[in-house]
């Protein structure tokens, strides 16, 4: 299945020996790689012959199904804008954009809008190039992989950050797909999942249905919840003060939590949530990773599961043993929580994964492999 579109702007027959597209000599050539995420766009321009980033650019968020075109066309502009300076404009020769939401077929709503506004944003700052390619952002993470022969052909990628998805890709185009249903009907292992767990596991303490957990305190304080209605440490007073001088939960921390208090907390959780975008949830993964870090049994189990959701979705795609798998995301990578129980996951399957900040040095890969390769000739790509 492919998942690239090529784009031609105003094709220019200046063809000089040894000189690029539009007259451009192949030593001045340059390329652009944009990823284009769920929290922001980045754009890195570099050397078409060897790759050396020049400038970055950073804007809003860029998944093409849920920002509008027109937002969506305002981000990349400024995006672009800080990556290529004007006069460097007319040099750039390829630009592949790895977008969230893009993924699948050329006539899929998602790639049909980034194709629209990437090429808007071209023609409005004036660069030419002949070239332009759009993949989803997970193809353009996998790209990223070291190699010396370019971007890697074939293999897996996994993404774990405000969603979780897992991608097989082959000949540079998306396979099949395991996972990213989004937060209703999937996503689990991602940072909403871990952040709405946190929330649940701090209700069900709340009352009294679960264990006892420090993540009560750390979700009600980040959703300004009233300090006197927290649990608090052992030794401190309380506002309310019904003879009920402890919670005594699973966990057996017997953290002070009057019933009045627990009531109260509820009553200010609920619409805290209620009241926001569901994916705001992700917000609260970091503190389900402080807690753990703590040692906090229940946060350590939401991680735990946590990576099990995220070995299932490689799991899932038949891996085989030393296969190339590339990893990105928030919760993933040297600091990642997620790092150390998927890495015992992925070793039982016999892989070892290779974690890349981002999608943006994959996308200047597949620039640099467009210029020097020419007009996409998969079979189903389609010509815009």
């Amino acid at each position: 299945m492919s998942n690239e579109l090529n784009q031609d702007l105003d094709r220019d027959s200046d063809q000089d020996s040894g000189r690029g597209e539009r007259g451009v000599p192949a030593v001045d050539a340059l390329v652009v790689g944009l990823d284009a995420g769920g929290t922001r766009t980045r754009a890195v321009l570099a050397s078409a012959a060897d790759g050396r980033p020049l400038g970055e650019g950073v804007a809003g968020p860029g998944n093409a199904l849920t920002v509008p075109v027109a937002q969506l066309t305002k981000h990349l502009v400024e995006a672009l804008a800080g990556a290529v300076p004007e006069a460097d404009r007319p040099r750039v020769v390829a630009v592949v954009g790895g977008f969230a939401g893009a993924a699948g077929t050329a006539d899929e709503p998602g790639r049909v809008n980034a194709l629209t506004a990437l090429t808007g944003a071209l023609r409005r700052l004036g660069i030419p190039a002949h070239e332009v390619r759009i993949c989803s952002d997970i193809e353009a993470a996998f790209a990223a992989a070291p190699g010396s022969a370019g971007p890697p052909a074939d293999g897996l990628a996994l993404v774990a950050g405000t969603g979780a998805v897992a991608m097989r890709i082959a000949d540079r185009h998306c396979e099949k797909t395991v996972g990213g249903d989004g937060w209703l009907l999937g996503d689990d292992g991602g940072g909403f999942w871990i952040g709405r767990e946190a929330v649940r596991v701090a209700l069900r303490m709340a009352d009294r249905r679960g264990g006892d957990t420090a993540l009560a305190a750390l979700v009600g304080r980040e959703l300004g919840v009233p300090g006197a209605v927290l649990p608090y440490p052992p030794g401190e007073a309380s506002a309310y003060e019904d003879g009920e001088l402890a919670y005594e939960g699973e966990g057996g921390l017997g953290l002070p939590w009057p019933r009045a208090a627990r009531e109260a907390y509820r009553r200010h959780v609920l619409p805290a949530v209620m009241a926001q975008p569901p994916v705001r949830l992700a917000r609260l993964a970091p503190l389900v990773a402080e807690a753990a870090r703590k040692g906090d049994a229940l946060a350590q189990a939401i991680l735990e599961e946590a990576a099990g959701h995220l070995a299932d979705c490689v799991r899932a795609l038949a891996p085989t043993p030393g296969e190339s798998l590339v990893a990105t995301g928030g919760l993933l990578g040297p600091d990642g929580p997620l790092t150390g129980p998927l890495d015992r996951r992925l070793s039982a399957l016999g892989l070892v994964a290779h974690w890349v900040p981002d999608g943006s040095r994959g996308a200047v890969a597949l620039a640099r492999h467009a210029h020097n390769a020419g007009p996409d000739t998969h079979p189903e790509k389609k010509n815009q």
